[in-house]
């Protein structure tokens, strides 16, 4: 599995991975349909589609340390996938909040951005991730050439205002926020070891 053909990632690699990704939403899907998301299916929908962002914007940041322990250079192809879920879960927490929150009181909602600061936040973090969905293409990357590169840096960014985010939307319980902090933390001290080893060689 260290190397494969572009062919094997395209048709059996990346499917796997789409299908795998898809999973959560699914699940989610099916227990709606069976009244199975418990006393508050609103508060339920909008936790489960806000982690799920967070894990796969974290899984997406842990591509790039995952291919230099493994050498598996093909792993690299697999980060836009995962990039595109981290939008479309958070497209799915924005929705859940305008929709079954708010039921499109846009009045409201405008109102509630700057008023709440944990809303403010997560409407940031929502629209920088639409930001990099939408440059994610080849096209987009040969257009803005190295602003490409400066820009995607936001990824590195955006965990921080979505665990801060995470953090102020609760009242109690902060472990899981703190966890997913630990894993950040650890993937941004990877990353600057690596730039620093490659820095003393130049």
């Amino acid at each position: 599995m260290k190397h494969l053909t572009n062919k094997q990632i395209s048709f059996v690699i990346k499917p796997i991975l789409f299908l795998v990704c898809l999973f959560p939403f699914l699940l989610l899907v099916l227990d709606a349909l069976n009244d199975s998301l418990g006393v508050n299916p609103v508060e339920t929908l909008t936790h489960e589609t806000g982690q799920w962002a967070l894990r796969f914007l974290l899984l997406t940041l842990f591509i790039t340390p995952l291919r230099r322990l493994t050498k598996v250079q093909w792993l690299i192809k697999l980060r836009r996938m995962l990039g595109l879920y981290t939008f479309f879960y958070a497209a799915l927490h924005f929705i859940t909040y305008i929709w079954l929150d708010q039921f499109f009181d846009w009045l409201e909602i405008l109102s509630d951005i700057p008023k709440r600061p944990f809303i403010t936040i997560g409407f940031a973090s929502f629209l920088l991730l639409m930001l990099l969905a939408l440059t994610s293409t080849n096209k987009m990357q040969r257009r803005l050439k190295k602003k490409w590169v400066t820009l995607h840096k936001l990824v590195y960014v955006i965990p921080m205002l979505v665990v801060l985010h995470f953090i102020w939307s609760l009242k109690v319980d902060y472990l899981e926020p703190m966890l997913y902090t630990i894993v950040f933390l650890g993937l941004m001290l990877t990353r600057f070891f690596h730039d620093k080893k490659k820095a003393s060689k130049t």
